[in-house]
């Protein structure tokens, strides 16, 4: 790594206001990460100018890369831009149809789960859900399944059926959907989605990997690049306002239209979230000095489905004395808690197993998961902006010789192993119990043999054996 290696800058201030500010400064708060030329192998532009009819080359496995368009191409998703609603609060949601007749429900984008799975009776909290009796296109699978998040959780069945999305293709397609028959903390109060889209790995995907995802299902039969693009409109607007943010779910590929400048890629370090590597945090232009492992513990993903930037408690602990020491406050408007007080929130939040760069940072960037490069990228939005200026930004390039070379710990065991450890030692308790039984079971005349005349058969010859 030389002396400057060019680094992507993630200002965090997608939906945070600077307090008595009179103008929006320039974000303080910094995310680095290393960066790599994505000029193709064997090609050299001539300077000043930019690389527009070639194939970006794959991004280096020790960084990010900027590119072009992940299927290079020319696709229009005009048709498509603005079909999401909500705010990072409450979530961002799709329209779908499903069964036959269609059934019309509103669906969480999540790229945190893989599951998809629509409420399959009555809530409190939602005003429709998903009836499988009146669909005569749905097939049951015969099994259930349940699902756990961070916050809350549910537990339904595992069918299949026809889905279209509206506002994304014409066609209709037969995807996995689990309906959702009890669950506890997953649908809340003043949501306005009755239903998830998990759009991670199938490693996530419950009760295993085995069970197609949605997009999986969606890239083999519309014949899609294995890309999709998001863009949510909620930067520096309230989360408890009307919940009607527009937003944008490009499942194929990317829009022009809904980024300005260039996409910055880096890698995906492991197919399940989409985790990525954090080099390094800054406030106020200066750097945390941590070892970036920290930032990394146990893993730093990139989740549409959580609201706030969680970060491991050590690493928000410095985050919070560094805010203190440099007079600045990341703040969230936020309505309804009184009509005589202007209420906001830290936008920020501790976290027990996870950096996770959440909605509420999202929606500052135009975030391209390019599944077939395994890499996220991030661009800046036009519609993160706050009175014509923009909420964040991404710039370089940047020294990073004070950092590791790698920043990602060594990964915990996967499943598979843990379930072969698992069983093993059952296996090895399991002999051990049948021995024992064996040997109670054993005729009463074995176990109660004549006493030999080296047998210990009184206290004093007990002591003598034991010390010989």
């Amino acid at each position: 790594m030389g002396a400057l290696v060019p680094v992507l800058l993630l200002p965090l201030l997608a939906q945070w206001l600077l307090w008595a500010a009179p103008a929006l400064a320039p974000a303080p708060f910094t995310l680095p990460l290393r960066v790599a030329s994505a000029v193709p192998r064997g090609v050299s532009p001539t300077p000043g100018t930019k690389v527009a009819s070639v194939t970006p080359a794959a991004p280096r496995a020790d960084g990010l890369a900027l590119a072009l368009e992940p299927a290079g191409g020319a696709t229009n998703f005009l048709a498509v831009v603005d079909n999401l609603q909500g705010d990072s609060g409450r979530g961002y949601y799709l329209e779908m149809l499903i069964g036959t007749p269609p059934q019309k429900l509103q669906i969480l984008v999540d790229t945190g789960s893989s599951n998809f799975a629509v409420a399959g009776a009555p809530h409190s909290y939602i005003d429709s859900y998903f009836d499988t009796e009146r669909s005569t296109t749905y097939r049951s699978k015969g099994f259930g399944v349940t699902v756990k998040y961070t916050q809350g959780s549910w537990t339904g069945f595992v069918g299949e059926d026809v889905v279209t999305i509206p506002k994304g293709f014409n066609s209709s397609f037969l995807v996995n959907v689990a309906t959702i028959f009890e669950s506890e903390n997953f649908f809340l109060p003043g949501i306005k989605w009755n239903g998830i889209l998990g759009l991670a790995y199938a490693t996530l995907a419950k009760p295993s990997s085995s069970l197609e995802t949605f997009f999986d299902s969606l890239v083999t039969q519309a014949k899609i690049p294995n890309v999709f693009s998001m863009q949510m409109c909620g930067a520096g607007l309230p989360v408890a306002g009307s919940g009607t943010n527009g937003g944008s779910l490009i499942l194929g590929g990317i829009e022009p239209s809904l980024y300005k400048g260039d996409i910055w890629y880096t890698p995906i370090k492991e197919e399940w979230y989409y985790q990525i590597e954090i080099v390094k945090l800054e406030i106020g232009g200066q750097s945390l000095n941590l070892d970036c492992r920290e930032y990394n513990a146990d893993k730093a993903i990139v989740d549409s489905g959580t609201t706030l930037l969680r970060l491991p408690q050590k690493v928000f602990d410095a985050v919070v004395e560094a805010v203190a020491r440099a007079s600045l406050l990341y703040i969230q408007p936020m309505l309804g808690a009184g009509l005589n007080y202007e209420c906001y929130r830290f936008g920020i939040s501790p976290s027990s197993n996870a950096l996770v760069i959440g909605a509420t940072v999202m929606e500052g960037f135009y975030v391209v998961f390019d599944r077939a490069r395994k890499r996220v990228g991030f661009a800046a939005s036009p519609c993160a902006e706050i009175a014509g200026t923009p909420v964040s930004e991404i710039s370089g390039p940047f020294s990073t010789d004070d950092i590791a070379s790698s920043c990602v710990p060594a990964l915990p065991l996967n499943k598979p192993i843990l379930w072969i450890v698992s069983y093993s030692l059952m296996s090895v308790c399991g002999i051990i119990l049948l021995v024992l039984i064996i040997l109670l079971l054993l005729p009463f005349q074995y176990r109660h043999r004549p006493r030999g005349p080296e047998v210990v058969n009184d206290e004093s010859s007990l002591v003598r054996h034991r010390w010989k």
